[in-house]
């Protein structure tokens, strides 16, 4: 047993308390004092918290955590023997997990055997979910072609299945291939995006409807849910009428504004991305810069209209191919967009468990919960950017156990 007292409570779900006592049993929270003292039993380890803030382990639903870069070489492979690749991995992980991130949801790149990992405590790291490879047409997001339209002979991973499926039949199969090598939720693309390559830019459509619908009905049926790289033009609508679970980027949601209400309606989630375009425009290609320049004011009207609106929004950065060990970025974007600080930290937290169908497990301080949390060393309902790259994180427990302590 393990009883942590006088702590700033902000539990993810919107509550804020003081003086605040929270024991944890094994792998679960046990009690929650808020007012007044807890019953502590005799034998129990006592963290004193005076002058920390508790949260719940933070949630980051669209990392890329085994990228390292946006190169060709990169994406086959061919830039380090994957020894050392994997070895390179393991370390951001156990970055990831100490800077207070104790869930995350890859992307894309990640394969089954790193969630494995983590889970039989091979390697320290957040709880993971992977997606394994971004299904596409030829010529998709997915395609990792060279521009002259050439595919590696072999692939890099043989975990990792190729993305590319054309037609509704070898789309559903793709599902099929994607659930058997481990993947705990399926991903896909309508849209380009800044780094796609020129031609196939954020608004320009690129699967067919039929396509987009065996991908969901059959990732359904397996009991998937389906996250959409989707920035804008008719794959963001047909994204959200088709009924994928979360929209991944949704830059120019603002433009089709008809689309927030059927969001609300069909339980939609809307993970922005803010981090990413960071980067691609201080660093990217130069088309990539050019249309993270255009996409920005989109990008927070769209935010804000989403707020407006009810839509469920969470936090992804996205940012893997360009930074790792900071992905409470993405909770300052939010902030700085105009979303009020409880709410980056719920968007972070409880909501983010909701969006990956763990919300009876993680994502709150609450009894019977998982005792996934931290302790930080300021407020950040005063300043969330505290929390970036793990800055004012002090304590860090996942599962019950103990994995960071800088108190």
């Amino acid at each position: 047993m393990i009883a942590i007292t006088g702590v700033r409570l902000i539990d993810g779900k919107g509550g804020s308390f003081n003086e605040a006592t929270v024991l944890v049993n094994g792998t679960e929270i046990s009690e929650v004092r808020t007012a007044g003292r807890a019953q502590i039993p005799d034998g129990t380890q006592i963290i004193d918290g005076n002058g920390m803030t508790m949260l719940p382990g933070l949630i980051d639903c669209h990392d890329h955590l085994s990228s390292m870069g946006y190169g060709l070489a990169d994406k086959w492979g061919l830039t380090e023997p994957v020894s050392q690749r994997h070895m390179r991995i393991a370390s951001v992980l156990k970055q990831t997990l100490e800077t207070g991130y104790t869930t995350v949801r890859d992307g894309g790149g990640l394969d089954a055997g790193f969630r494995m990992a983590v889970d039989e405590a091979l390697v320290p790291g957040p709880n993971l979910q992977v997606v394994l490879d971004v299904i596409t047409p030829t010529g998709g997001i997915g395609d990792h072609a060279s521009p002259s339209g050439y595919h590696h002979p072999a692939p890099p991973n043989p975990s990792l299945p190729n993305g590319v499926a054309d037609g509704p039949a070898a789309a559903r199969a793709k599902v099929r291939e994607m659930v058997l090598g481990g993947a705990d939720a399926i991903k896909t693309g309508t849209t380009g995006g800044a780094s796609s390559r020129p031609g196939l830019g954020p608004k320009d459509l690129h699967m067919g409807r039929d396509e987009l619908e065996a991908i969901v009905d059959e990732a359904h049926a397996h009991g998937k849910r389906v996250m959409c790289h989707a920035l804008g033009g008719p794959g963001l609508r047909m994204a959200v009428e088709v009924g994928v679970d979360s929209i991944e980027h949704g830059t120019h949601l603002d433009e089709d504004p008809d689309l927030l209400p059927l969001m609300v309606e069909n339980d939609v989630y809307y993970i922005p991305t803010f981090s990413v375009y960071i980067y691609h425009r201080a660093a990217g290609t130069p088309h990539g810069r050019a249309r993270s320049d255009e996409l920005t004011e989109h990008h927070v009207e769209s935010l804000q209209m989403a707020m407006e609106a009810g839509v469920k929004i969470v936090t992804g950065t996205d940012a893997g191919g360009w930074v790792h060990g900071n992905n409470a970025q993405e909770i300052s974007c939010l902030v700085e967009a105009g979303m009020p600080p409880m709410e980056a930290i719920i968007s972070a937290t409880s909501r983010a468990a909701e969006c990956l169908g763990l919300d009876d497990v993680k994502g709150s301080i609450e009894v019977g919960k998982t005792a996934d949390l931290i302790l930080v060393d300021s407020n950040p309902l005063d300043d969330v950017t505290t929390l970036e790259k793990g800055g004012s994180v002090r304590f860090v427990m996942k599962g019950g156990a103990t994995v960071a302590n800088n108190i």
